[in-house]
């Protein structure tokens, strides 16, 4: 198995690559719908997030409202610090279970990590980082045209990450996705390529 670590920031086209990868033949991992999961009723983080934050984050139906927990965790920098304990160890444990479960096949599993940092090389088991990364101006542009999101939140959303550069600092691959869809895909394709040779070199050095 090859573990790629897959990140970029908002509006970089992360989910496009993943989408891409998938098609070429790569098993994904998905930070966000494994957040979602572990917050569904049963999950690990639901009854600590109801615990900690109180029935006000209920849906009707007995789901987590996450407009409403977003309200009552982002209000308060200790609230945010609380759910950020709660659910980063949960999405942690159950990525890595994920990743664990695979270790013995041959497959190119791609985990898509929106925060991604130094420390998952370690802690997730990474074998290369992949960075999608275009222009902060063709982000910001993708966010309010594409997505309807109004300009100064996505302009804050951009700026209360890693910085660009810190983030490229890490890349062992970029994928340049600030052109069209057609130039993404020829993106994807060398990466592809790429990811396809680091699986072979880790073959012959005797990993799984």
């Amino acid at each position: 198995m090859l573990a790629v670590g897959l990140t970029g920031g908002i509006g970089a086209g992360k989910s496009a690559v993943a989408d891409l990868l998938v098609a070429a033949g790569a098993v994904l991992i998905d930070a966000d719908v494994v957040a979602r999961e572990v917050v569904a009723p049963g999950g690990p983080a639901y009854q600590p997030l109801l615990d900690r934050f109180g029935p006000g984050i209920l849906a009707a139906d007995g789901t987590i409202d996450r407009p409403a927990l977003a309200a009552a965790a982002f209000s308060d920098p200790a609230a945010l610090a609380d759910l950020n304990a709660i659910t980063h160890p949960a999405i942690g444990i159950e990525m890595i279970e994920r990743r664990n479960a695979l270790a013995a096949t041959d497959e190119v599993v791609v985990l898509a990590i929106p925060l991604l940092t130094a420390l998952h090389r370690d802690t997730v088991g990474l074998d290369v980082v992949v960075v999608v990364d275009c222009p902060v101006e063709v982000a910001l542009e993708r966010l309010v045209g594409g997505r309807g999101m109004d300009r100064a939140d996505a302009e804050a959303r951009i700026g209360a990450q890693v910085s660009r550069a810190e983030r490229l600092g890490e890349a062992d691959f970029v994928v340049d996705n600030s052109g069209t869809r057609e130039a993404l895909a020829a993106e994807v394709d060398r990466l592809w390529a790429w990811l396809a040779d680091r699986r072979r070199e880790k073959g012959r050095a005797g990993g799984a």
